[in-house]
């Protein structure tokens, strides 16, 4: 199986870079994430069109990717969790569940996925959650290693809910590293980890990942900033990114994908990945 699990690698990274545009905000029941994704349909098709290297879904959407012709079209990556700590408001209950309990990676099979992604969430005062995380992964690693599936671990950090309303990231490089070298001992094939506060640190993640490593988007932030970010922890070495909002929610989210795409794959800085958006 392991020559299988490296075929879907290859599908990600052709040459060891990889950006996957992530759209599987639906399972987080947050309405903010849904703005840009009200029509799947139209999205779908303008990023597949856009040429990123993957597209990130659930499996209740995957059809719209896996359905279009052609051989040239993005991979697909599946998430095959989901978990309630996305809210501004804090729950009576944390919890992160695999949506498909009884086979969690027969979905990714069935709709010929290269890769499933599964969070790690360390919360302030969450022990709970962290365990149903780190029990999800256990379980799910077991699957991908007898189908030649790659893991995508997503190590996620976060704030006090109390700090300043949602659990946001926390970009404190020692936490981050921390619970992404606990993602590699699990197993992980690919890391999805947040930039650290300073992007000069983000060095220290890859070295604890000790596979590739791509950088979470998170919130809209502005696009200029965005690639100047991207750029710099590409420096540092980063294998590539999985944004979502950064790009779905921009009025063209092509000539982002684009932009990104040229950064990745052939190593301009960020003032030319803005004049190629700005084309």
């Amino acid at each position: 199986m392991y020559q299988l699990k490296k075929v879907r690698m290859n599908r990600l990274f052709g040459n060891g870079r990889c950006l996957d545009v992530a759209i599987d905000h639906g399972v987080c029941n947050e309405p903010s994430f849904l703005d840009g994704l009200e029509d799947m349909s139209k999205v779908v098709r303008l990023l597949a069109e856009a040429g990123p290297d993957a597209i990130q879904m659930n499996y209740g959407q995957a059809d719209l990717l896996q359905d279009l012709p052609g051989k040239d079209k993005p991979a697909l990556v599946m998430r095959i969790d989901m978990g309630n700590p996305y809210n501004r408001t804090r729950h009576r209950e944390m919890w992160a569940v695999l949506q498909n309990a009884h086979d969690p990676i027969a979905p990714a099979l069935r709709m010929d996925a290269a890769c499933v992604v599964v969070n790690l969430f360390m919360l302030p005062d969450e022990p709970g959650l962290f365990k149903q995380c780190v029990e999800n992964i256990s379980r799910v690693g077991q699957d991908c290693e007898k189908y030649g599936m790659p893991l995508m671990i997503e190590p996620l950090v976060m704030q006090p809910n109390s700090e300043r309303g949602g659990y946001l990231v926390d970009g404190d490089a020692e936490k981050i590293v921390t619970l992404v070298r606990l993602a590699r001992e699990m197993g992980a094939d690919i890391v999805k980890a947040d930039p650290t506060t300073d992007p000069q640190d983000f060095h220290r993640v890859v070295e604890a990942a000790r596979c590739p490593v791509l950088v979470r988007g998170g919130g809209k932030a502005d696009l200029r900033q965005v690639f100047a970010n991207s750029y710099a922890l590409m420096q540092q070495g980063a294998h590539g990114m999985v944004y979502g909002r950064n790009i779905y929610q921009h009025a063209d989210p092509a000539r982002v994908v684009r932009a990104l795409m040229a950064m990745i794959h052939d190593g301009v800085d960020d003032a030319e990945a803005w004049r190629i958006y700005s084309a």
